[in-house]
């Protein structure tokens, strides 16, 4: 693990972690390790499930999509739906106005909840925390940013495994946020992961002890 300042903090165990990184670089392992140590996770993908799967935002997938991009459910096809935005940036922009707003007031109202009765960290696991104007509050709440870091191949296996991505998918929607080198210059620390979980634990313990957590 590295660090961007080296400057001791007041043992504060409520403080907000936000978690940056590339697609599959771990970010919500990293999460789920600072869960393990005591933390409470906010996780901003469930949220937005259950927003997108809400009867006013299907509407409106339905009026301006067409019911193609619902599936025999009656839900959204969420990869149906990921493949149509990449490809058309006002697409994109719509659809994060209908969901981006009411997830920010879901997140915001856990975190006002979790400050008020923990003791301990909150992580805020939120795809793409830096890139959109909407999670910009959000930023704002944290204490500090970890930038989870890995290797371009790495990241692409992953993401062919677990979300049977084609190759050069990871780096043709990367294109639509910003670099990995501006993220990793807005956060405090940096986790490396590439070395197996033991090392990736080892990292998360290091960084809640050098923050008194």
């Amino acid at each position: 693990m590295s660090t961007n300042s080296s400057s001791p903090r007041p043992k504060n165990p409520s403080r907000v972690i936000g978690i940056l990184g590339g697609i599959a670089s771990g970010k919500s392992e990293v999460a789920r390790r600072l869960a393990g140590e005591g933390g409470l996770v906010i996780d901003a993908d469930r949220h937005a499930r259950a927003v997108l799967d809400s009867r006013e935002v299907l509407g409106h997938l339905k009026e301006r999509f067409g019911a193609e991009l619902l599936g025999a459910d009656g839900l959204a096809d969420r990869e149906a739906l990921a493949q149509r935005v990449f490809s058309d940036p006002e697409a994109r922009r719509e659809l994060e106005s209908w969901i981006h707003p009411a997830v920010r007031a879901k997140i915001l109202q856990e975190l006002s909840g979790a400050r008020a009765a923990l003791r301990s960290p909150i992580v805020l696991d939120v795809p793409l925390l830096l890139e959109h104007d909407d999670h910009h509050q959000l930023v704002g709440e944290c204490d500090f940013l970890v930038f989870v870091q890995a290797s371009a191949p790495s990241r692409e296996s992953r993401a062919q495994a677990s979300r049977g991505w084609p190759r050069g998918e990871v780096a043709k929607r990367e294109r639509a946020q910003l670099t990995l080198t501006e993220k990793q210059a807005r956060a405090k620390h940096t986790i490396t992961n590439d070395s197996g979980l033991d090392s990736l634990q080892a990292q998360v313990r290091a960084l809640l002890d050098s923050e008194c957590l």
